[in-house]
């Protein structure tokens, strides 16, 4: 997953506002370059957040939305938690990057619930940035522990936002995906027909 935090740090565009989902995603802010640009906003009240801060550099009153010290960089600035979901909801961010438990080839996400009985549900700011954000990327593995595809025709899981999704991030390739459908942008250690057989998609 850090090598993968790398390749969507590089992918970034120079000067955005991007805000990264709880897990996974808050990786990315260790692999981006300092002279990027980038801005990142969190949804707990701060932008121009910096990578994840260790040892001395630990402050318990500076962290993330997941709760894990983070750094600040130069022009830091602090906010009400309502003000920096009006940044989120108002379309103020050019890109956020969420983890997920399903996508759907037409770009549906589902990240917040299983759906299972048991398990605890856990939406925090997901619906608000999948609608928010101008580009949604989602960072996650392709398949499950017992190897059921996570890129799917169609979302069984509760929904949390539709059509928002550009790009998908995984473990064994990157995909674009939309009202046009899948398509396989790279892999990583097999084939495009390979994947495209183990997720039923067509090769174009």
């Amino acid at each position: 997953m850090d090598e993968l935090a790398a390749v969507i740090a590089r992918d970034i565009p120079a000067g955005s506002f991007v805000n990264l989902g709880i897990g996974q995603p808050t990786k990315i802010a260790d692999h981006l370059p300092a002279d990027s640009g980038v801005v990142l906003h969190t949804e707990n009240g701060m932008l121009n957040m910096g990578p994840k801060a260790e040892g001395d550099a630990v402050d318990p009153d500076l962290t993330n939305a997941g709760k894990v010290p983070v750094t600040e960089l130069p022009g830091a600035a602090y906010f009400h938690h309502a003000d920096s979901f009006a940044m989120m909801r108002g379309g103020h961010l050019d890109v956020c990057v969420l983890g997920a438990y399903q996508v759907a080839f037409n770009g549906d996400l589902a990240n917040w619930h299983t759906g299972k009985p048991d398990d605890i549900p856990a939406v925090g700011g997901a619906m608000d940035l999948a609608i928010g954000a101008k580009d949604v990327y989602v960072m996650m593995t392709l398949f499950t522990r017992s190897g059921e595809p996570k890129l799917v025709p169609q979302c069984t899981y509760p929904l949390t936002g539709v059509g928002c999704v550009s790009r998908v991030y995984t473990d064994c390739g990157v995909f674009d995906v939309g009202p046009d459908g899948v398509r396989i942008r790279e892999t990583y250690g097999v084939s495009a027909q390979e994947l495209a057989e183990r997720l039923g998609i067509t090769l174009s």
